[in-house]
């Protein structure tokens, strides 16, 4: 076996095409799970039961079926039922509802490591319960959970080659479909392979530098 510098040059334009749909994948998934990890947290500690109810249920139920599945579901079925989105759309909902239910365990553990002094000391200064929560508890609690949620940022990372099976071209498809066309498969692999353990690897660092300022 011979290592082709041509299919290499000839395949890092699809690479990069790849890599910005894997990345914009990423970003938007990213942000959808923390957000909706953050309400699914919220909404479990309402004081009633018909809130915190439907919401386990749901989020069980998302945590415990692969992605694998939900994003079939997503695409295939849910145009049966008039709902139709983009293939792009359909990959980041999926990768965003499902890690959601991870990160809400994520903020729980932080919202519960936040002292119980600081509830009573808001709560003694007559603070609003908006406030209590925008100022006082959740601040602390992010803080605290920033090194988890980035895990998880990077898990998502490397999940993004499952929307390949939903037609997205993220790096892995370009991959696929360059090697399927050229049956050249070591170059094209190779290069996406190194380029996960890089984006992962840059990611930590970011995510380590951001948790040593927020520890500030």
């Amino acid at each position: 076996m011979t290592w082709d510098w041509h299919a290499v040059s000839d395949f890092m334009p699809h690479f990069w095409d790849g890599l910005l749909v894997t990345l914009q994948a990423l970003a938007l998934g990213s942000l959808l799970s923390f957000t909706l990890g953050l309400v699914w947290t919220l909404l479990m500690r309402a004081p009633t039961r018909w809130v915190r109810w439907p919401v386990g249920v749901v989020t069980e139920f998302v945590r415990n079926t692969p992605l694998l599945v939900q994003l079939f579901f997503l695409f295939y079925v849910l145009p049966e039922w008039g709902l139709t989105f983009s293939a792009l759309s359909t990959g980041v909902f999926a990768i965003g509802l499902h890690y959601s239910t991870y990160t809400m365990q994520v903020y729980r553990a932080g919202i519960e490591a936040v002292p119980v002094g600081q509830w009573e000391a808001a709560t003694a200064l007559n603070l609003p319960r908006r406030r209590i929560w925008t100022a006082v508890i959740l601040p602390q609690a992010i803080r605290r959970v920033i090194p988890a949620l980035g895990n998880y940022v990077i898990s998502m990372l490397k999940d993004t080659p499952m929307l390949m099976v939903i037609t997205v071209l993220e790096m892995l498809g370009q991959a696929r479909l360059f090697s399927q066309q050229r049956f050249q498969f070591t170059e094209p692999l190779t290069v996406i392979g190194v380029a996960f353990i890089l984006i992962s690897y840059l990611a930590s660092l970011l995510l380590r530098a951001l948790e040593r300022r927020l520890v500030r």
